[in-house]
């Protein structure tokens, strides 16, 4: 994601200080990972010199000033040819699974019992993000509907891996 960019959209509509940019985006995007305020005033810091961003205003504050920023016409032109770009779909093709999968077998260790612990993991996580989409907003429900479908995808691929162990051992072995 290009924390860059989404600032720039949350500052769309109207000008906030850094602070209220990180709270925005925790709330919209940062539920698993918040944004560290070091993250935000950086990056705020590089939208500024390169002219997406502009310094509306600045206030007194307990500690240091507060800078309150606005988005630039350049900013607006950014982020709408951000938004119109396509992004790369991503197939995963040098996985850590796969790797290990793979360093299992070179190495003499059980790769179905590493298959096994995996599919576990994936299926207790799966019923965690089913349990917060239960309970989530729209928003919430549709970014733990596309983590749930990429690790439906990981469970039909550690499936098809366990089917094929024997001739994947044989091959790797060679």
């Amino acid at each position: 994601m290009s924390i860059g960019h989404a600032l720039l959209g949350l500052l769309e509509s109207g000008p906030r200080h850094g602070y209220d940019l990180k709270r925005a985006f925790d709330e919209r995007f940062g539920h698993d990972r918040p944004l560290a305020y070091g993250q935000v005033y950086s990056t705020m810091a590089r939208l500024l010199r390169n002219g997406l961003v502009e310094v509306d205003g600045i206030e007194p504050g307990g500690g240091p000033e507060r800078k309150r920023y606005a988005i630039t016409d350049a900013g607006i032109t950014d982020v709408a040819a951000w938004l119109a770009q396509p992004e790369k779909p991503e197939p995963y093709l040098q996985t850590t699974l796969y790797t290990k999968v793979v360093l299992a077998l070179l190495t003499g260790r059980p790769a179905a019992d590493l298959l096994d612990t995996q599919r576990a993991e994936h299926l207790r996580l799966m019923r965690e993000l089913t349990r917060r989409k239960g309970t989530g907003d729209l928003a919430d429900q549709l970014i733990c509907d596309h983590a749930l479908f990429h690790l439906e995808a990981d469970l039909r691929w550690l499936e098809l891996t366990a089917a094929r162990l024997d001739e994947l051992a044989a091959e790797v072995t060679r």
